[in-house]
């Protein structure tokens, strides 16, 4: 069965709405057989990535309000996130741009380590405060996934490679599918589950959605007993 999640590596709702739809995915008696293949999706495809000012001096200057009122919707967020294992520090958060993020979770994948590669860069962004359009802390993130070093610093640092189209074909089909925000799940091209829902949520949509696919799976009817027929061939003997 798969599940198809667009995200942002700059989304703090896509790390709570990962977090969530893990703890549902981890009660789920087939989890094994469910393929997750993680998308991209950037929210503000033209930032400058811009290390001379805070993650709150760029909130206020984006939404025309103070830093203050800025700091007051990242606890806001904190708040809503409390419960999954998160220890967001807004306050360290570097205002980067996230293509290059994405191109490292596009190489994971080619690995099957999409969802390590997006826990990497979720805690390298809102706990540790990292760069994540620095080439060297997207180096180390590489080495943690234990990817091959020369093709990833290839790919990385190339401004036309197959992997910057992987990005760009992402989010041309989240246009396709009229997707206006993320995180944004989608069961087995069928069912969407929008936004950082409740473990519960994600549990109904697997139970359901595994049950359509089970069916789908079953073998063709065993024939009991056979008696005089005709065959394709118009062959009625």
């Amino acid at each position: 069965m798969k599940v198809d999640i667009w995200s942002d590596v700059r989304c703090p709702f896509c790390y709570i709405g990962k977090r969530k739809f893990e703890k549902a995915l981890q009660h789920f008696e087939n989890k094994d057989q469910v393929e997750v293949e993680w998308h991209s999706f950037e929210l503000d495809p033209y930032l400058k990535t811009d290390t001379n000012i805070t993650n709150y001096e760029h909130l206020a200057a984006a939404k025309g309000i103070t830093p203050e009122e800025a700091k007051e919707m990242s606890e806001h967020v904190i708040s809503y996130g409390v419960g999954t294992g998160i220890d967001f520090h807004f306050e360290k958060v570097v205002v980067a741009n996230s293509f290059k993020a994405h191109k490292v979770i596009q190489l994971a994948q080619l690995e099957k380590k999409g969802t390590e590669a997006e826990e990497l860069l979720f805690k390298a962004y809102f706990t540790e405060g990292k760069n994540i359009d620095d080439d060297n802390v997207l180096s180390e993130i590489g080495k943690a996934l234990q990817l091959d070093v020369k093709e990833f610093e290839r790919i990385i640092r190339s401004n036309d490679s197959e992997i910057d189209y992987a990005v760009i074909r992402d989010e041309q089909d989240a246009g396709k599918l009229k997707i206006q925000g993320v995180p944004f799940f989608v069961f087995n091209d069928k069912y969407a589950v929008s936004g950082a829902q409740q473990p519960s949520v994600f549990a109904q949509v697997l139970d359901r959605s595994w049950k359509e696919f089970s069916e789908r799976q079953k073998p063709n009817p065993q024939i009991i007993e056979e008696g005089k027929s005709c065959s394709t061939d118009g062959n009625c003997d």
